[in-house]
């Protein structure tokens, strides 16, 4: 099999549509680097300084922002009719805590998996996409799935996008894939804004020094040393995780946490980078 040449698989033009001034991707390339957590809490931090704000879940096999939010549903689906051509019907957003929200999780019950077609896949994708009620939103935050497969793949086709933020934690492994999904948006020619250290560390309550908790890649390993800037640090609490698990986001249910505060500096910093106001 031939491996894609350096200008990629994305030599198709992308269509020049936007939902937002600034759309966001928040990507990884590995999974449980916490991801969906910091996509929500970065949307509620553009909110908090008055942008108006979107969130879409794009993970469609792992949708877990409607438990971070509290708007999961028992029932399963039994199936659903995606829009046709030439009848193209809006879909309403969800909206929570001052974002418009919306993800596949909606259309499942809470256990449900998500087995589709990848074609069918793409079209719901696009549908959760372009078909929504929008309305005129500053920024778009994407909660990507992890890795570099056909769902990044298709976003990069049909969606215009601003930049992307790439997590890490601070073990090798989460820098090992980190770098492989940064290459793959280098190729693909999307703006890297940065990216987030997670669970970076745990703040002794007795002392306030910060306690490593998993082991720290080396300098020569880590993804900072691929002309990447460091966004932030989120330190590892128990805060944060029992938030998304309670549906009340650590922005919402912990505002002056170490925490909340970082994610408040990340934000005015993407928000320096889009808008060009000053950090």
């Amino acid at each position: 099999m031939r491996m894609p040449s350096p200008g990629g698989p994305h030599q198709r033009a992308r269509r020049p549509t936007s939902p937002a001034r600034f759309v966001i991707a928040v990507g990884s390339g590995k999974g449980g680097v916490g991801k969906s957590t910091i996509s929500l809490n970065l949307a509620l931090a553009l909110a908090e300084s008055g942008k108006a704000v979107c969130l879409l879940d794009a993970d469609l096999y792992g949708p877990n922002i409607p438990l971070m939010v509290g708007l999961t549903r028992k029932e399963w689906t039994g199936d659903w009719t995606l829009a046709r051509k030439g009848k193209q019907q809006t879909i309403q957003p969800v909206e929570r805590y001052g974002l418009k929200i919306m993800s596949a999780g909606f259309l499942l019950g809470e256990d449900q998996p998500m087995i589709l077609e990848a074609l069918i896949v793409r079209a719901l994708l696009m549908q959760l996409t372009h078909q929504v009620a929008w309305g005129n939103p500053d920024y778009l935050i994407i909660d990507l799935p992890p890795g570099t497969a056909d769902l990044q793949q298709n976003l990069l086709h049909d969606l215009q996008l601003s930049g992307v933020v790439l997590i890490v934690t601070p073990q090798d492994v989460a820098h090992l894939d980190g770098k492989k999904a940064l290459q793959h948006f280098r190729r693909a020619g999307v703006p890297i804004l940065g990216a987030i250290e997670n669970m970076s560390g745990f703040l002794c309550p007795h002392c306030g020094q910060p306690v490593d908790i998993f082991a720290r890649v080396s300098a020569a390993r880590a993804i900072w040393g691929m002309d990447i800037e460091k966004l932030g640090a989120i330190p590892l609490d128990p805060l944060v995780s029992q938030s998304g698990d309670r549906a009340h986001p650590l922005l919402i249910a912990h505002p002056r946490s170490v925490q909340a505060a970082a994610f408040r500096h990340i934000a005015q910093q993407l928000a320096a980078k889009l808008e060009g106001a000053p950090q």
